[in-house]
């Protein structure tokens, strides 16, 4: 779903809010030349939560109304809140929480903290909802609001749908004020405690190793759980961009190209294994001891062999996520699901399958044992954890997994882009392949694929291929360039 909103269009509290910023956006699209600035005004919407430019098409005013539709979505109760470390931040936070408060709640406030920390809390002190200000891995200008349920899980399709219905309308304090913001602390140590608190984790032997690392924190909300967490598990960590103060040093998203500072950290040292988290730390990225870059597809792939050989069972991924976990998933014989993009759908999937591990290609490792939510804190455990027991080094534990080469590309969305008007060009295109339309659309045949969908969470069409070659996952992009045009 997508709706665009403009900062300027009068007051948040105007009923006809909606209908002004549509005939906005229809009379800007159709007047102006300009289709890049018409993808950047666009206030983004989806499983992945509330997303927009700080200042453009995400404002206080904004983040107020859905924060008292998300009130009067929710059951009587508390409410957490937590946020990465973005400047805007806290003017989006104060915004939230007045809100809260003159709804009559009670928000526990526990700071700049990991998304998963916030899902983890949301349970631990039994409130009712969970808000968390964070745009991920997007760049430091964007923001978002992130809504959970009562189990510490995004907003499921049905709950996600019914919450959009209700803030179409307007929306009554459910009680004339006499809330209040609690400060909690030790959100973090809570966190910790349940990831070393996995039965088959072993940490004394993960100790004994005294693993160097190096660590990029990306000036994000990682910097003190990822310092404490290897700690505690008797690592000698060197931290870059430790500080949570929101000046992304790069690029936040861990991918190669954005990892040079790292990379060049590890080879000026003799470390075992290097990390990046993304600001919100809810994804990993891998570089091996020699400084190489793994990219952020193995992490899953590497994680879930060491829970399968402990806990064998269901593995759920996405769609684009790389056919490495396939392989994974058949050495220990167990089924393999794949659902649409996003953390809530492979949730869903993962809890109706009774799941042993799942996630995201992108670094996104989620154990329902811990709690159902991508965790980067628990994927450096969990990697840890398979160089202590194997004995090897991460490269080699990397050249073990198949040997598959994949392209990721992006190109500006048009407003309303949508893949129904080009799927039968692209099912002539891929003629022979399997197609699935979940989500955009996927075509595979003989361990090569495709996938092209809009993003939920950037206005831009994601194309994204897997083959044994280079060669040829440039070539399927290339087709799916052909038909599309964009």
């Amino acid at each position: 779903m997508w709706i665009s909103d403009d900062a300027h269009m009068g007051s948040i509290g105007d009923t006809a809010l909606l209908e002004k910023v549509t005939t906005f956006v229809i009379l800007l699209y159709t007047t102006s030349k300009n289709s890049k600035y018409i993808c950047m005004s666009r206030l983004m919407i989806s499983v992945a939560g509330i997303r927009g430019i700080v200042g453009e098409t995400l404002t206080p005013e904004i983040a107020a109304m859905y924060a008292r539709t998300f009130s009067a979505f929710l059951p009587e109760g508390t409410i957490v809140i937590g946020r990465d470390s973005r400047t805007s931040g806290p003017m989006l936070q104060e915004a939230v929480c007045a809100e809260l408060i003159a709804a009559g709640r009670k928000v526990y406030d526990i700071g700049i903290v990991p998304t998963p920390t916030v899902e983890i809390m949301v349970k631990h002190l039994q409130a009712v909802g969970g808000i968390i200000i964070s745009a991920s891995h997007n760049p430091a200008e964007w923001n978002a609001l992130k809504l959970l349920n009562a189990q510490g899980l995004f907003l499921s399709a049905e709950e996600g749908k019914r919450f959009h219905a209700l803030a179409k309308e307007e929306t009554e304090h459910s009680s004339p004020g006499g809330g209040e913001v609690v400060q909690q602390e030790g959100a973090l140590d809570v966190h910790i405690q349940d990831i070393l608190a996995i039965s088959y984790l072993p940490v004394e032997a993960i100790k004994q190793k005294g693993f160097r690392v190096a660590l990029d924190a990306v000036h994000g909300a990682g910097g003190a759980i990822g310092k404490t967490l290897l700690a505690q598990l008797g690592c000698t960590a060197d931290i870059l961009y430790e500080e949570p103060t929101g000046a992304f040093p790069h690029n936040p998203e861990p991918t190669p190209e954005h990892l040079t500072a790292l990379q060049e950290q590890m080879q000026r040292g003799s470390y075992n294994v290097g990390f990046a988290f993304d600001p919100d730390v809810d994804r990993l990225a891998l570089l091996d001891e020699n400084g190489t870059p793994l990219g952020e597809e193995m992490t899953l792939a590497l994680a879930a062999r060491f829970v399968l050989a402990h806990r064998p069972g269901a593995v759920v991924t996405n769609l684009s996520t790389s056919a490495m976990i396939e392989a994974v998933a058949a050495d220990y014989k167990v089924p393999l699901f794949r659902t649409p993009v996003g953390e809530a759908n492979v949730v869903g999937r993962m809890l109706a399958e009774k799941a042993s591990i799942g996630g995201e290609g992108h670094g996104g490792v989620i154990l329902p044992e811990v709690h159902a939510g991508r965790d980067a804190p628990l994927g450096v455990a969990l990697i840890l954890a398979l160089m202590t027991e194997t004995g090897k080094p991460l490269s080699q534990l990397a050249q073990e997994l198949p040997q598959l080469e994949m392209i990721k590309e992006r190109t500006p969305a048009p407003e309303g882009f949508a893949i129904a008007p080009f799927l039968d060009a692209l099912t002539t295109a891929f003629a022979g392949y399997t197609r699935n339309t979940e989500d955009g659309v996927r075509f595979s045949k003989d361990g090569e694929w495709i996938h092209i969908r809009p993003s939920g969470t950037e206005p831009i069409i994601r194309y994204i291929a897997e083959a044994s070659e280079k060669k040829r996952a440039q070539m399927l992009i290339a087709e799916a360039h052909r038909v599309i045009g964009a």
